[in-house]
Parts: structure tokens; C-alpha cells; sequence
């Protein structure tokens, strides 16, 4: 059984299609990527898988478990984290405040609660101490020891993508879904960002779905890939067939 599967998913905003009779799957431990147009309907994917849109048509199985109608907060206890297209970070807050919200469905005594800072002896303070270490870890994984105690809105943009990345991490998902997470990096922040997700994917045992423009960077990383046109699913495979599907080249590489 795939980690996750969507059957015949649909949903319209009016009068407008913006999924239609959509399935995909994505097996434990691999790393999927969904490619298409602007519109194509891939950010609706995710929206649906995690709750914030409840698809009109279509089941979704999430360790076998039907996920429509289940809330966010649902979803996100259950295991899926995801990052936005457009970075959603608390700017005010340094990089470990951000990172340690991303552990609030861990946290026993509230977010609130660990800042207290009662002392060892408390068990208050000792859960803190427990998400401190699991944030150090990421910290060190993303080699963010630079921006620690900085406040976000300091950083700059590709430091940013990795502190939402960071929080994501943080939540102990076993699916990740990735919303553009190279878009506006430079080069060799697209090239550090694709080592970190394959190794989030090895290192982490995080199953990876992933919306991305950089072809490159999907050809190279993805296991496989699922591309989309209008709503519509054009086909799911591996990237060399992706690659030299006549319709992919039409609608995405806008080859006839």
C-alpha cells in the first residue's frame, strides 16, 4: 500500500475545474515530484492533502487512512508537515523560536508553557529541554548555527526557505510536501537544497512530495514524477519518461 494515494480527486472553485479526476501515488521513501503550468492545480494537491481545502469528489488514503474532512491540525499530528510557496515565518522571531513552534503538537505543557524556564527540576522545563535538543539537531542538519538566535526577518531569502524547511523537520513528519522550496535561490542554494532533501529523505525516513519548476532539479532528484495540465493529470512515472512524454512537452516544455 502507497503512503499516500489520491483516487479520482476532484474540486471547483465556481465555475472553474481546478482538479479533475486526479490520482497519485507516492510510495514509502521515495521522492515525488508534480510539475505543470502555473494553474496546473499542483499547490490545490497540497491544499487538499492537508485540510485547508476539502475536495468535492475523490478519496485520499493516508497510511490507509481517509484524510478528507480531517482538519490541518489533524493532519499535522498524523504525520505530514509541509512548506508554502510564499515563506510562512513568525519575522520577529530568531530562527529557534520559529524552529521550536514547529515541535507545538509535541509539546505537552503548550508552546508557552517550556518559556517559563521553572528549572530542571520541573517537568516543564525538562520537555523544553527535550525540543531544544530535537531543534539543535536540525540546526545542525541545515547548518543554520549562524542564524540561531538571529530574527528571521534579518536573514536573507535563501536562509529563510531553509529555517520553513527547518520547522517542517521539526514536526517529525513521515510526509513532507514541499511547495517550490527552491523557488527564487540562486544556484548553489538549489543545488545545497536538493543534497538536503534527499538526505531529509535517507537520513530523516521522510517520504517526499515535492511541487517544483527547476526541471533539472526534478530530473535529478525525483524517484518519480506526476505532471499536470488545466487540473488534469497527464502522466506519472519516472523521469525519463515523464521527460519524452509527447503531452509534457506540449503543455509544460511548450514543445508540439
Amino acid at each position: 500500500m502507497a503512503l499516500l494515494s489520491l483516487k479520482n480527486l476532484d474540486i471547483a472553485f465556481g465555475g472553474l475545474k481546478a482538479l479533475s479526476n486526479v490520482s497519485m501515488d507516492a510510495d514509502e521513501g521515495r521522492i515525488v515530484s508534480i510539475i505543470g503550468p502555473n494553474g496546473a492545480g499542483k499547490t490545490t494537491i497540497f491544499n487538499c492533502i492537508t485540510g485547508i481545502y476539502r475536495p468535492t469528489g475523490g478519496t485520499i488514503l493516508f497510511k490507509g487512512e481517509e484524510m478528507v474532512g480531517k482538519k490541518p491540525h489533524v493532519s499535522a499530528r498524523m504525520g505530514i508537515a509541509r512548506t508554502f510557496q510564499n515563506i510562512e515565518l513568525f519575522s520577529h522571531l530568531s530562527t529557534m523560536d520559529n524552529l521550536l513552534l514547529g515541535r507545538h503538537i509535541h509539546m505537552k505543557a503548550g508552546i508557552f508553557g517550556g518559556a517559563l524556564r521553572l528549572g530542571k527540576r520541573f517537568p516543564v522545563a525538562r520537555e523544553e529541554c527535550r525540543h531544544r535538543e530535537q531543534v539543535e539537531r536540525i540546526i545542525e542538519f541545515l547548518e543554520l548555527e549562524a542564524a540561531r538566535d538571529v530574527p528571521v526577518a534579518a536573514l536573507p531569502y535563501g536562509t529563510r526557505k531553509l529555517v520553513e524547511l527547518g520547522r517542517a523537520l521539526a514536526m517529525e513528519p513521515t510526509l513532507l510536501l514541499l511547495d517550490e522550496p527552491t523557488a527564487g535561490m540562486n544556484q548553489e542554494e538549489k543545488r545545497d537544497m536538493m543534497f538536503w532533501i534527499r538526505d531529509i529523505r535517507d537520513d530523516f525516513q521522510v517520504t517526499v512530495v515535492m511541487v517544483e519548476h527547476d526541471m533539472n532539479l526534478v530530473m535529478d532528484l525525483s524517484d518519480e514524477i506526476m505532471a499536470m495540465n488545466f487540473g488534469v493529470k497527464l502522466v506519472q512515472g519516472p523521469p525519463e519518461q515523464v521527460r519524452t512524454h509527447p503531452e509534457v512537452l506540449e503543455a509544460y516544455l511548450g514543445q508540439e
